[in-house]
């Protein structure tokens, strides 16, 4: 009786290893908890749709015109340039989303029951993950649809699904740093402002919106390190042509580099929060 009390303790505490069939169930068992959350909430989808249809009307028709001259065109040239610069973004926007939306469900007392139960422990923070990325995707399909409709040209599809692989990794691999603020910060709005200080340079010290090349040398040295600029670059040149193979190993070096170092960092964290 003792030890039939004690086993399932053990495992949620994580001392008694799971095997990884295991492991492929409890994730998607959260998986389809959290498909169900969003469909019982579906303003939590708002953002996805929201976020690029208002930054693809406001760069396009705010700025569209003079940075579409500086490219040696107009605005049909500057969506060219743009829409794959976005792309770029929607994983690092849904990325700050997991982070405070996982801080909630530690303060709201989610996490708890999770961390009771004999799971994976890195389940629970997979699971989190491949839903964010369905977001991603989703999000990526309504800037597409808006891209179409202001003007961009979709002229090489294997490209586009290139380019939305690439961009869906490096998400990823940014998720494992905000499930890891989620864990730490006291509050979803810590979270949240500590993503905007973070993102915020990351996306305008960048060439998602603008080419560099007309920007302060000290700032150009910036954007050569920055991973947005390695992405976006990429992505626009698998999808409109251009250099691909620099921004592409410099992705992929990021992605693989972030999930290496922040992944066990955040797994442990969720098991030793107290």
């Amino acid at each position: 009786m003792t030890a039939a009390t004690l086993t399932p303790t053990a495992a949620a505490k994580g001392d008694t290893p799971i095997p990884l069939r295991a492991h492929l169930r409890h994730t998607g068992a959260l998986i389809r908890r959290n498909l169900l959350w969003i469909r019982q909430d579906p303003e939590s989808m708002f953002d996805a749709i929201l976020f690029p249809v208002i930054f693809t009307l406001l760069f396009v028709y705010v700025f569209g015109g003079s940075i579409g001259q500086s490219l040696g065109g107009g605005q049909e040239r500057y969506v060219q340039y743009v829409v794959p610069g976005l792309m770029a973004m929607m994983g690092m926007n849904m990325a700050q989303g997991v982070g405070t939306g996982f801080n909630q469900d530690f303060n709201s007392g989610v996490m708890d029951r999770f961390r009771s139960l004999p799971i994976g422990r890195g389940s629970v923070l997979f699971a989190k993950i491949a839903v964010e990325l369905m977001r991603m995707l989703f999000a990526t399909v309504v800037l597409m649809i808006v891209g179409v409709l202001v003007g961009f040209h979709i002229t090489n599809w294997p490209g586009l699904l290139a380019s939305v692989g690439l961009s869906a990794l490096f998400g990823s691999a940014l998720m494992w740093v905000f499930l890891t603020l989620g864990v730490v910060m006291k509050s979803a709005q810590s979270v949240q402002a500590m993503g905007f200080l973070v993102l915020m340079p990351l996306q305008f010290g960048s060439s998602i919106f603008a080419p560099t090349r007309s920007m302060p040398g000290w700032l150009q040295n910036f954007t050569d390190y920055n991973p947005l600029s390695a992405l976006a670059d990429a992505a626009r040149g698998l999808m409109v042509g251009g250099p691909v193979a620099h921004g592409l190993w410099v992705t992929l070096a990021w992605s693989a580099g972030l999930t290496a170092v922040m992944a066990p960092v955040a797994i442990h964290k969720f098991r030793t929060k107290s």
